[in-house]
């Protein structure tokens, strides 16, 4: 085991600003009820806000366009406390083709600089969609970093472009792109978890207890503590979800639980992509 002295952790605690666009974009609801859900985020966002303040931790946002145009005022915030603002696509649904994607994505940045006067310089994709077009249009538009695959869980990797995956034959590794992955799960994603909903396609059941889930999170970092001793540990929320009170209290937990901890820092995913890059320089085949 790696001893005390030597952990090195990182903790991202990440939000997905969905709001209403996850409800309009994703599952193309029209019911009044269900876009009240994402009205809800704005909610959850100032109490995260002040949570985050009174632990004096930064964070990382990764906002829709759509979010941003709704709730100016609490962008801007959220920007001004100084917590990271990401890329999360406008209106939190996959385009229909490349060019209507790079047409969403420009739009979505574009909304992002004009709310909070800040360039983007990671990316989630929305539902964790991403496709070879997003990926192209990160690498194209020199992003630092992406937030969206599965391929590790506590080490960052570079990004490949190029993968393919035929039907009759063995899987074809792409080539390597200076843009940096920060990989997430879904095991630390609060929305399967705790948000009831209801679709064409079946019924996601939501409502687990908060203490199931501080079980799972928990567990996950105490590995990484315990057993790695160095690496990140990422967590996905959204303030529609999480910004409930009795989850909220969960949370708080979680955090007392980390802080107790050496060797641990909180930081954006900006400040964990740039020294990761800067200590693992990639090195070109």
């Amino acid at each position: 085991m790696v001893s005390i002295m030597e952990k090195k952790i990182s903790v991202c605690l990440t939000f997905d600003f969905d709001a209403m666009s996850l409800w309009l974009g994703t599952f193309r609801s029209k019911s009044m009820s269900a876009i009240s859900r994402g009205e809800f985020g704005r909610v959850g966002a100032e109490r995260l806000l002040r949570l985050l303040h009174d632990w004096d931790i930064r964070s990382t946002w990764f906002v829709p366009g759509h979010t941003a145009d709704a709730f100016p005022a609490t962008v801007a915030k959220i920007a001004e406390d100084g917590h990271e603002i990401g890329h999360h696509g406008y209106f939190h649904e996959r385009a229909k083709t490349p060019a209507d994607e790079i047409l969403d994505f420009d739009r979505a940045a574009a909304a992002l600089k004009r709310v909070t006067g800040q360039e983007p310089v990671g990316y989630r994709s929305p539902a964790a969609d991403l496709t070879p077009a997003t990926l192209n249009c990160l690498v194209d538009r020199n992003f630092l970093y992406d937030s969206s695959l599965m391929g590790n869980d506590f080490s960052p990797y570079y990004c490949r472009v190029g993968d393919q995956a035929p039907a009759d034959g063995p899987f074809v590794w792409g080539r390597e792109t200076d843009l940096l992955e920060l990989p997430i799960t879904w095991g630390l994603d609060d929305f399967p978890a705790f948000e009831f909903v209801m679709t064409r396609n079946g019924t996601l059941p939501g409502f687990a207890a908060p203490s199931q889930m501080y079980e799972i999170w928990v567990g996950d970092f105490d590995y990484l503590y315990d057993r790695q001793g160095e690496g990140v540990y990422i967590l996905t929320m959204h303030p529609q979800c999480i910004g409930r009170g009795h989850r909220l209290l969960m949370l708080e937990r979680l955090i007392d639980h980390i802080r107790k901890r050496s060797g641990v820092t909180f930081r954006t995913m900006n400040e964990v992509a740039l020294e990761f890059k800067t200590s693992n320089p990639r090195v070109p085949h």
